[in-house]
């Protein structure tokens, strides 16, 4: 378009006016497109306040991220226990061994005709031994297995190093929870005076059995055997010819109710109490025979023992022996 210029005083030719509002209104038309495509492609933020649904959510996932703790926090406890176990285990797995060795040389040496009486008595008294050491081993692994989280009370003795008795000893048997005194040193008087009027029989005969009591609900059955000397012996000493001896001896309960339970003898006015107080603490040892159903009981009796100054050995036995002794029978070991 061909413009015109004005000279002065001249108006301004309208097509220029024109031509400037149509560039103007171009370029606010092209503002206001690119405005609008931002404004299009602009990510919609909403800030609108959390409903029930999304804050149940929350703490459903705040109750699992707990749950989750918890659930290892149990399985490192559970790991820790499983440690335990097998080392419990393997101290049964030993001790089962030596069980079973011992019952192997028991087998083997009841097959062979003619051997000393005594071994196999020490070989019932180390098998009962090795008994009591896995039933506090189980017992000991079962209460592992179930503790909870509480201190652990730890029960110390006087005089940990056993050492042989041979001061004054009183008798105690536990069986099926109850606890009873012997009355072994009045049997054993009656056992020798009776003996010494029996010798004369073993002039004919090369043993004899008989039986003195009862005393207090229990008897003591004997046996004497005739020891001829040997020529050797009268050599080295000038002493011949036969005499009587001890081979051994049982004790035999008449009834399987004696005594008191364990919980009445623990009581101020018991009659175990009554008996235990007329020997004197520190010169007198209590020795425990203890079954393997009686050994809860055991432990509640030497715990009080023990707390009243005595000194305490204890004496396992196997199920259904009974109590016997020899001239070549173990002292007992106390504590």
């Amino acid at each position: 378009m061909a413009r015109v210029i004005p000279s002065e005083g001249e108006l301004v030719n309208g097509d220029s006016f024109v031509d400037i509002v149509a560039s103007v209104v171009g370029i606010m038309l092209i503002m206001v497109v690119l405005e609008g495509s931002r404004i299009k492609n602009a990510p919609l933020k909403l800030s609108l306040p959390p409903t029930p649904e999304e804050s149940a959510l929350e703490q459903d996932l705040a109750a699992e991220q707990a749950l989750r703790e918890e659930i290892l926090k149990t399985a490192d406890e559970i790991r820790y226990l499983q440690q335990e176990t097998i080392a419990r285990q393997m101290e049964r797995d030993l001790l089962a061994t030596a069980i079973a060795a011992a019952d192997h040389e028991i087998a083997v040496h009841r097959e062979k005709p003619d051997q000393d009486r005594q071994t196999d008595f020490e070989l019932h008294r180390r098998l009962a031994d090795a008994r009591f050491q896995l039933e506090q081993l189980l017992r000991q692994k079962q209460i592992e297995e179930s503790r909870s989280e509480e201190p652990i009370v730890v029960e110390c003795y006087p005089t940990p190093i056993s050492r042989a008795v041979d001061g004054p000893e009183a008798h105690l048997l536990i069986s099926g929870g109850r606890v009873v005194f012997i009355p072994l040193e009045p049997l054993l008087e009656q056992f020798k005076t009776q003996a010494k009027a029996q010798a004369h029989k073993l002039l004919d005969q090369q043993e004899l059995s008989d039986t003195v009591g009862p005393v207090e609900g229990f008897r003591l059955r004997y046996t004497l055997e005739r020891f001829d000397v040997p020529p050797e012996m009268f050599q080295e000493t000038g002493r011949g010819g036969s005499f009587a001896r001890l081979q051994k001896w049982v004790l035999l309960p008449v009834r399987d109710d004696l005594g008191e339970p364990v919980r009445l003898a623990l009581q101020e006015d018991s009659d175990f109490r009554r008996r235990l107080a007329k020997i004197l603490p520190g010169r007198t040892t209590i020795t425990i025979w203890v079954y393997p159903d009686g050994f809860d009981a055991f432990r509640q009796i030497r715990k009080e023992v023990y707390r009243l100054g005595y000194a305490v050995a204890a004496r396992p036995l196997p199920p259904g022996v009974p109590i016997s002794g020899s001239p070549e029978g173990s002292k007992s070991a106390a504590q």
